[in-house]
């Protein structure tokens, strides 16, 4: 019986991943640039792939002359301000509510930090939907998504097997976590994802196409 749904957040519940990756095309190209989307993309969800720093190698292609510091802090005020004006994306709090009024538990299994997860799950008023929020903070350093502790940690706080939970993925290193959990996957990706075949156990193009008794059945039924 399904019991438990853990959410991830970035790309997930509110889409920062796209303006953060059209943020650094932008600061690319004013330098005459190009942004290798495809180093770009491996590092979303986590750094399980990639290692790859937009800032570094933005730095290192212009011989020194761009300081790596000040092009994340331009980077990071532009993507904010682009995040903060984001809403909920859609399908998610339906679902949630649909889960919450059948006795289900709600978590968050994200590879940000809490300051991050925390302070906009509070702004986007979202944040008491949740019985636990499971954040970089709560594993060993270094062990953030595609390894599975942040999923492992998430059953651990929700009491639950992995066969009654399921996880909502936007990103290849997310569904590489959820799976080497054991968990069922639902595979939500976006624009940016989608372009790296990102699929689950299930896989839709948005949250709002999905309901709970649709995700039963589908559970119900395993991955295929």
């Amino acid at each position: 019986m399904l019991k438990a749904l853990i959410f991830d957040f970035d790309g997930l519940i509110l889409d920062t991943e796209t303006p953060e990756v059209l943020v650094w095309q932008s600061i690319y190209e004013g330098h005459g640039f190009k942004l290798p989307v495809h180093e770009w993309e491996k590092t979303v969800g986590g750094y399980g792939i990639s290692n790859f720093d937009a800032a570094e190698h933005l730095a290192g292609l212009s011989s020194g002359e761009l300081d790596p510091v000040s092009l994340r802090s331009r980077y990071r005020k532009a993507a904010d301000e682009i995040i903060h004006a984001s809403p909920v994306l859609p399908g998610v709090v339906p679902l949630i509510e649909q889960a919450r009024n059948r006795g289900m538990k709600v978590s968050i299994g994200s590879s940000s930090p809490h300051s991050w997860v925390d302070t906009h799950a509070k702004r986007l008023g979202i944040f008491h939907y949740f019985d636990h929020v499971i954040c970089a903070d709560d594993v060993a350093p270094g062990r953030t998504k595609p390894n599975p502790d942040i999923y492992l940690k998430a059953l651990e706080q929700l009491d639950v097997k992995k066969e009654a939970a399921v996880v909502f993925e936007d990103s290849l290193n997310g569904v590489l976590a959820a799976r080497r959990a054991g968990i069922f996957v639902v595979a939500v990706p976006n624009p940016l994802t989608a372009k790296m075949g990102v699929s689950g156990d299930l896989t839709v193009s948005s949250l709002a196409d999905l309901s709970l008794q649709a995700l039963t059945d589908a559970v119900n039924r395993g991955p295929g």
